[in-house]
């Protein structure tokens, strides 16, 4: 996004780290004539959506090793598990910092089994087809219960 003109200091489009520095130090200051408030306000909107596909993103990690283990058990390893702690325990992080995501854990997995399947099956060298187009009742219920493990319940905000 474009700045008309930053009132003092580094433009958002020539160091976005010195521009973010620079509005954080005006914002505790009280200087708030400094601020480039459009690209400020552009800035705090993004990180809702930032935290939101963080957690499609490790839900699908998740999903993928479940997807994994349920279609080639054979093949399962401990690195599988610990890809699923990792991921629960910092989706427990998230919504320890952000609570109003804990509701959209469910809105969440359309979108994350939809990427998990195709992962699934690229990483499984199995048909797409294979997995179902909605995710199984199994498959549900073993997500519940990593992130169970991981403390996340089934709360609602």
């Amino acid at each position: 996004m474009q700045t008309e003109r930053p009132v003092r200091g580094t433009r958002y489009e020539d160091d976005y780290v010195l521009w973010a520095d620079e509005q954080a130090a005006a914002l505790a200051e009280g200087r708030f004539a400094d601020l480039d408030l459009v690209n400020l306000a552009d800035e705090i909107g993004g990180l809702s959506g930032r935290d939101r596909r963080e957690l499609t993103s490790r839900l699908r990690v998740i999903l993928v090793h479940l997807l994994k283990r349920a279609y080639q058990p054979e093949r399962a390893t401990n690195s599988w598990k610990r890809s699923e702690i990792t991921q629960a325990g910092k989706i427990e992080v998230l919504l320890d910092e952000s609570p109003s995501l804990r509701p959209r854990i469910e809105s969440s997995l359309p979108q994350a089994y939809r990427l998990a399947r195709r992962e699934a099956a690229a990483e499984t060298g199995l048909d797409i087809d294979t997995f179902p187009q909605e995710p199984p009742d199994a498959i549900l219920a073993g997500l519940r219960a990593v992130l169970e493990e991981a403390g996340i319940g089934d709360e609602r905000g």
